[in-house]
C-alpha cells in the first residue's frame, strides 16, 4: 500500500471557495479503483490548513489517480493562489495500527 499525506495552506480570505474544489477531489478520488482513503480534514486551531490522507493500493493506483481527469481538473481549481503552501509525502505503508476488532453481539436474553 501506498499511503500519501498533503498538508496545504490556503490563503485565508479564500476558504469558503476552497471547500467544494476540495470535497469534490475528495469524492472522485473515493470513486478510483485502486484509492482505499482519501480524507480531508480541516485544522482545529487553524481553519485555512488542511491535511489530505490518502491510501492506495499500489503504485499503479497512484499514478491512476494522477493521470485522472479529476485530478486534472483538481490542478487547475488550485493553480490560481488559493493554495499559499503545499508539503507532501509519500511512501509504502510499512507498519499500521490492526483492523478493528468487531464488538461482540449484545446477549438479548432477558435474565
Amino acid at each position: 500500500m501506498i499511503s500519501v499525506t498533503v498538508i496545504l495552506e490556503v490563503d485565508p480570505a479564500r476558504v469558503e471557495e476552497f471547500l467544494p474544489i476540495v470535497k469534490a477531489q475528495a469524492e472522485a478520488s473515493c470513486a478510483e479503483p485502486g484509492c482505499l482513503r482519501f480524507e480531508v480534514s480541516q485544522q482545529l486551531d487553524k481553519p485555512n490548513v488542511f491535511a489530505l490522507s490518502e491510501m492506495y493500493e499500489d503504485r499503479d493506483a497512484v499514478e491512476a489517480h494522477y493521470g485522472s481527469e479529476h485530478f486534472a481538473r483538481w490542478k487547475a481549481s488550485v493553480s490560481d493562489g488559493i493554495i499559499a503552501h503545499r508539503t507532501s509525502s509519500r511512501g509504502l505503508v510499512i507498519d499500521g495500527a490492526p483492523e478493528p476488532q468487531a464488538e461482540p453481539e449484545p446477549d438479548l436474553e432477558e435474565t
